[in-house]
């Protein structure tokens, strides 16, 4: 049943009272919000955009200046976002003032009040007012670090949230589970699309705030777990899992949202690796994750080495930074460049003494999807992609997974018969010195999805250019042949590789 709660509910990891998960109280705060047009929206048009981002980044002065009114969305802002202490009676110009406190979404500090958590307003897929519960300071971003240093603390919504919300597969299913929930975010978006949903979280605080957050956005409730990774849903499968796991690759275990308490990269892989018996036929499980770079091995190795057996994958590098650049980052996010400098040096120190130990020279960030497809021979992509792409790429994570089933389903003989169309918003670019016959190389290079950029040869370039789904790839080629001179039969047996990879990558489609 929607809304239940498992595990050991009774221990919370901070002393911060957070408000009450009834959903009633949180409709009407709801309905106030809205009517103050607090919304993303909303705060756009007051802020303005370089201010709006910069309190994306959690950076509040240009906010600050922009909130000098005594509007009820003035309020709210400074309330909830700037966490400002502010008159009751002011505040009771845009807020049921009484029922707040009662229900503990402020506080009374003397004569004024303050809110007890950040609520962040987040625009949904398809125009939604939602919002996003956390920890007070904790939205994520800014040069001063989290604002907190408590163990529990529950983060809002980053550029990891998002992105893994954008990725993710959107398809009508019946069960989906959010594996390490944080404030929820992953667990509100796959309410839209799922009949059932289990968040679970190793922070009970954590399943506090993801509740609040789905109260508030006017979701579904959904089954909330306490316990460490698949160990609180038992043996339960799922059409969809989704996970921003505590990846960071830490000496030690100090910020729960962060740090998963196993060695190197071990969380990640043994999330990755127990996902496949997880998953019911056909599902996906989609993960954010690091993973070290050891010395003397192929990355792309050891990340084929976690794929469980029975799933496709497609796991794709984002992003490479060497162990110093690895440790600032996430010492900067844990504010210790502020602390006694003796003190971050000690730190900085462990970090690089914990990948020295390991051999790790670098750190790789990205996503990895499975697929269980049951296949004898699964497929297996491992990329580095470190450039743009154009979000969401759901539907275009899902078409990847399809067209390989079609590459599989189809030796070269069936390739030949088959029909292709050149996809959506592919371009071709020519490369080459001025004013010479012949260009150097020909690049295909996509506008839309992972917005690749591939060379091909000539031949390629000229198939590809024709594929409108009209003629077979074999009735094509030999065209080709005739016109450039080519034994057809030797051009028949060279080029389904290069066609195979083009369906791959999404440059061809199947007609």
């Amino acid at each position: 049943m929607p809304g239940a709660w498992c595990g050991d509910n009774g221990r919370v990891s901070t002393t911060k009272p957070l408000p009450s998960t009834d959903r009633a109280g949180a409709a009407q705060l709801r309905a106030a919000l809205l009517a103050a047009d607090f919304t993303a929206d909303g705060l756009l048009e007051l802020l303005g955009a370089p201010a709006y981002a910069a309190l994306a980044r959690s950076e509040t002065v240009p906010a600050v200046r922009a909130t000098r009114g005594e509007g009820a969305l003035e309020t709210l802002v400074r309330l909830f976002l700037l966490q400002d202490a502010l008159p009751g009676d002011r505040v009771a110009q845009a807020l049921p003032l009484e029922q707040a406190l009662a229900q503990g979404w402020l506080t009374e500090d003397g004569d004024q009040v303050r809110a007890t958590v950040d609520v962040r307003p987040y625009g949904g897929p398809d125009g939604q007012d939602w919002f996003i519960v956390s920890d007070l300071g904790c939205a994520v971003g800014g040069a001063g670090g989290i604002g907190s240093k408590d163990e529990g603390v529950v983060l809002g919504v980053g550029g990891a949230s998002t992105t893994l919300a954008g990725i993710t597969v959107r398809r009508p299913v019946d069960s989906a589970l959010d594996l390490g929930t944080g404030s929820g975010i992953q667990a509100l978006h796959a309410a839209q699309h799922a009949t059932r949903v289990t968040a679970t979280d190793l922070n009970p605080r954590a399943l506090r705030i993801t509740a609040l957050t789905l109260a508030l956005s006017d979701a579904p409730e959904a089954d909330l777990c306490e316990g460490s990774l698949f160990e609180p849903v038992g043996d339960d499968t799922y059409d969809l899992i989704v996970s921003n796991p505590p990846f960071v690759i830490s000496p030690g275990a100090r910020l729960t949202y962060r740090d998963g308490g196993m060695g190197g990269d071990d969380l990640c892989r043994t999330l990755v690796s127990q996902a496949g018996e997880r998953l019911n036929e056909g599902g996906y499980a989609q993960f954010l994750a690091n993973w070290q770079h050891v010395e003397g091995e192929d990355w792309t190795e050891r990340l084929r080495s976690w794929v469980p057996r029975g799933c496709d994958a497609w796991i794709v590098q984002r992003e490479v930074q060497d162990v110093t650049q690895y440790a600032e980052l996430w010492l900067r996010d844990a504010g210790d460049h502020r602390s006694d400098p003796a003190e971050y040096a000690a730190r900085y120190d462990a970090w690089l003494d914990e990948f020295e130990a390991r051999k790790t020279k670098a750190v790789g960030f990205g996503w990895i999807t499975l697929r269980k497809s049951g296949a004898a021979e699964p497929s297996v992509v491992v990329e580095e992609w470190p450039h743009p792409v154009e979000q969401p790429l759901g539907e275009a994570v899902e078409a990847h997974f399809a067209r390989l089933d079609h590459l599989r389903a189809h030796d070269d003989a069936a390739l030949l018969a088959g029909h292709f169309v050149l996809a959506e918003g592919v371009v071709q670019e020519q490369v080459g010195l001025p004013g010479a016959e012949d260009p150097e190389h020909v690049v295909l290079r996509q506008h839309r999805g992972m917005r690749r950029a591939t060379k091909v040869d000539t031949i390629g370039a000229g198939f590809a250019g024709v594929c409108d789904g009209s003629m077979s790839a074999g009735r094509i080629l030999d065209a080709i042949a005739q016109l450039v001179g080519e034994d057809p039969v030797l051009l028949r047996d060279r080029t389904p590789a290069q066609i195979r990879l083009l369906v791959e990558q999404g440059f061809l489609l199947p007609a």
